[in-house]
């Protein structure tokens, strides 16, 4: 009977050793998605528009889709979307301060949406994404471009 409890003893040490490893020992890295998602809502300039916005959704999907999607004040709306397949570079202009990320395709591989316009929903493709951001330094643009780099060439990203 000795026997049985020294190796019940055990196996529960061994168990909650076993326990503590996993879900302590390890770091798990950040999803590609959820950093770059983040990051581009944590650093969007609202204020930034040509137009006053009332709404905005910026998106990377869990099947590779980038989405974004603004609501003007006077209700307009404005659609883009690409699968980052089909990313190929992207460019920062301004400073540190604000400025405009483009998000360059392929080829014309953004889908561009407009709703609710004076001069009626037009449906056209574009070969980049221009998205308005402040506050945000090289370091962190560096990071997003390895991130979406690596993102392109993941089995999450549909290569069609």
């Amino acid at each position: 009977m000795q026997k049985f409890t020294f190796d019940l003893k055990n196996l529960v040490f061994f168990l909650f050793t076993l326990a503590f490893l996993v879900f302590s020992g390890f770091v798990i890295p950040e999803d590609n998605r959820v950093f770059i998602q983040n990051l581009l809502n944590k650093h969007y300039d609202k204020d930034g528009q040509n137009e006053p916005l009332k709404l905005y959704e910026l998106k990377i999907t869990n099947n590779g889709f980038c989405r974004y999607r603004k609501v003007f004040a006077n209700g307009k709306e404005e659609f883009f979307a690409f699968n980052l397949s089909k990313f190929k570079s992207m460019n920062f202009y301004g400073n540190t301060a604000s400025g405009e990320l483009w998000l360059h395709t392929k080829n014309d591989d953004v889908i561009v949406q407009t709703r609710k316009d004076k001069q009626g929903d037009v449906d056209s493709m574009a070969t980049y994404l221009a998205v308005p951001l402040k506050n945000i330094d090289v370091e962190q643009l560096n990071e997003l471009s390895e991130r979406l780099q690596a993102l392109t060439k993941t089995n999450l990203v549909a290569h069609k």
